[in-house]
């Protein structure tokens, strides 16, 4: 297929072409793209507001990443910050810059996965910015979204003795992207290469293609559960939970046997000869809902499809604990992904 440069159309070109079809799908979106500024009415609801930066050779590989799946998983990680908060993404922003490399076919495949992810979970694209990029890809997305009052879920609110839960399985992406960074390498040099990824479908899905846990927040609201803690799992199990605990004052104390890891992960992790729950505490970008409850809710919190107990919150001075199989205690560290 031909490939058009980005310079036939120019930057408003280019943003008319990628926006011209875009319909709005929430009351709140009263004006989107193609003025000044987008104009939002969120009335009694409080407005949270997230956003992600992504560059190309820090967060992501082009080598191994569809640009539709980074557009979609780009969106996926806006959202999820909304969820985490127990709020609703409503509209997000999206800025690009590009480097000439890149065709107007290659932008209409990663506004695409933008938009599938803004159907499918209810989002409107209100507007954003392009700009030449000497450096590659980069992509920051703003999500604005909303929630009433006496429900948003703040990291701080966790007290002592309540249950600490966990949604999905950890571990996977992490697992996932071993897999595509071990494929690429073997890459190299091989003219006639093809990737054997039969058996580890979940796993490159989770990577490549994560979903945000709307599906849980709405199973809270459903069963009137309002969690006294949230933050979603984007950086790793044990830095998610050191967060909580600063935030909250509180010590966390979980159990391995508990930490809920998908079969494909595990056999991934003996083929790596890597330590499971070190994968599953520290390997990030799960996009998993950690949360906490009131001890009292343990029997309805357990019977939820999707969630599981992992542990409980301690007093600060306990400190933040893995309890191993054999009944040794890890101190928790946050090893998970740095910029720096």
């Amino acid at each position: 297929m031909s490939k058009t440069e980005i310079a036939t159309l120019g930057e408003f070109g280019l943003i008319r072409r990628l926006t011209e079809k875009i319909e709005l799908k929430n009351a709140s979106s009263l004006k989107g793209v193609g003025d000044d500024a987008a104009v939002l009415d969120y009335q009694d609801k409080r407005a949270l507001v997230t956003t992600d930066l992504l560059l190309e050779g820090v967060h992501f590989d082009l080598v191994y990443v569809p640009l539709k799946h980074l557009g979609y998983k780009s969106a996926i990680v806006n959202f999820s910050d909304i969820y985490a908060m127990n709020g609703r993404p409503k509209q997000i922003t999206v800025s690009i810059g590009i480097s000439k490399r890149f065709s107007i076919e290659d932008m209409e495949e990663l506004y695409a996965g933008i938009r599938h992810a803004c159907d499918i979970y209810g989002v409107d694209l209100v507007g954003g910015d392009t700009s030449v990029s000497m450096t590659g890809l980069t992509i920051s997305i703003t999500c604005i979204g909303e929630a009433s009052a006496d429900k948003i879920v703040y990291r701080s609110g966790a007290r002592e003795n309540d249950l600490i839960c966990v949604s999905g399985d950890l571990g996977a992406a992490y697992m996932g992207l071993q897999l595509l960074e071990r494929e690429k390498n073997v890459f190299k040099g091989e003219s006639d290469f093809q990737p054997d990824f039969s058996g580890k479908e979940y796993l490159l899905e989770r990577q490549l293609k994560p979903e945000a846990r709307k599906d849980i927040v709405e199973i809270l609201e459903k069963e009137n559960i309002i969690p006294t803690s949230m933050i979603d799992v984007s950086d790793g199990l044990s830095s998610e939970l050191l967060h909580i605990s600063k935030e909250s004052n509180v010590g966390t104390r979980i159990f391995e046997d508990r930490i809920p890891v998908d079969y494909q992960t595990a056999v991934m992790a003996e083929a790596f000869n890597m330590n499971l729950i070190t994968a599953a505490m520290n390997g990030g970008e799960d996009y998993e809902l950690l949360f906490t409850v009131p001890l009292g809710l343990h029997d309805k919190v357990e019977a939820l499809k999707g969630v599981k107990i992992i542990g409980h919150i301690t007093k600060p001075e306990f400190g933040n604990v893995l309890v191993g199989r054999d009944g040794g205690e890890i101190a928790l560290k946050a090893q998970g992904w740095q910029s720096l």
